[in-house]
């Protein structure tokens, strides 16, 4: 595995289910994504969240919360190896969160809040701040140097972006692939392409919850490889209709690995 987080010459991947279930679960993923490490240049960390603190409806479940969430990342990783990822939304969930887990990530909705990405900056973890679907590529500078200037010492060494699309009118989104190139030249840190939110439809499942096309993850993954993103955002489950949030938009975990030996040859041919 690759000592960087985010390196930047080799594809790596983020990967994992929406949210942490049981450890039945946790683990059935993890494993698989170990084992499919090998074919990963750059490496595999693990992705689960501890709390949706997004979800569109009031009683959808959020997760098992901070303490239990953590606990739960730390068997993933004893159990496989992996490093390990999560959602932070509050300042103040940062240096617990940096206890046990490898990387630090904030969501869409929360690129612009100064307080979170300084105290996820000052935890020294990599830290990966995903674009806002309002945001221009460029606008991401802003995120990178509150994360940069509350790092020990300050650098945009372990930061990476996450293009995850933009709204196109109402409850859809669209990946420009020139934001890999623009945000990469204008941040200068790795872009990371999210396939599984980059098809959401916010808003447009059934009762008011987000939707999704899943049909649409591996063309846009592919793109965005071939356009110069530098890793892999893709959120997978063994049976994504019965996932507890994101199904529309997740990857059966028994389709991954053919996506992505594809985008690892794909990543080898345009930087032949």
């Amino acid at each position: 595995m690759a000592a960087a987080a985010f390196p930047s010459d080799a594809l790596f991947l983020i990967a994992g289910p929406c949210q942490l279930e049981d450890d039945a679960l946790n683990l059935r993923v993890a494993e698989s994504l170990a084992r499919l490490a090998e074919r990963v240049p750059g490496g595999v960390i693990f992705k689960a969240s501890f709390d949706k603190a997004n979800r569109s409806n009031p009683g959808a479940t959020r997760g098992l919360g901070l303490e239990a969430g953590l606990e739960a990342l730390a068997r993933v990783r004893a159990a496989t190896g992996l490093r390990v990822l999560t959602d932070v939304h509050e300042a103040s969930q940062c240096a617990p969160a940096a206890q046990v887990v490898d990387v630090l990530q904030i969501p869409a909705f929360l690129c612009r809040q100064t307080d979170l990405l300084e105290a996820a900056g000052a935890t020294g973890l990599p830290v990966n701040v995903k674009k806002g679907q309002w945001m221009h590529p460029e606008g991401m500078l802003g995120a990178v140097r509150k994360v940069e200037g509350a790092r020990p010492t300050p650098s945009r060494e372990h930061i990476a972006v996450t293009e995850r699309g933009t709204f196109f009118g109402y409850g859809d989104l669209v990946v420009d692939m020139r934001a890999f190139a623009r945000m990469h030249a204008s941040c200068g840190v790795p872009v990371i392409m999210d396939g599984t939110h980059s098809v959401q439809r916010p808003g447009q499942g059934t009762d008011g919850a987000s939707g999704g096309a899943r049909e649409y993850v591996g063309s846009l993954t592919l793109a965005a490889v071939a356009s110069g993103a530098h890793g892999l955002f893709l959120e997978t489950h063994p049976d994504p209709d019965r996932a507890p949030s994101d199904g529309p938009n997740m990857l059966p975990l028994d389709t991954l690995g053919d996506l992505i030996d594809r985008a690892v040859d794909i990543w080898a041919r345009v930087r032949a």
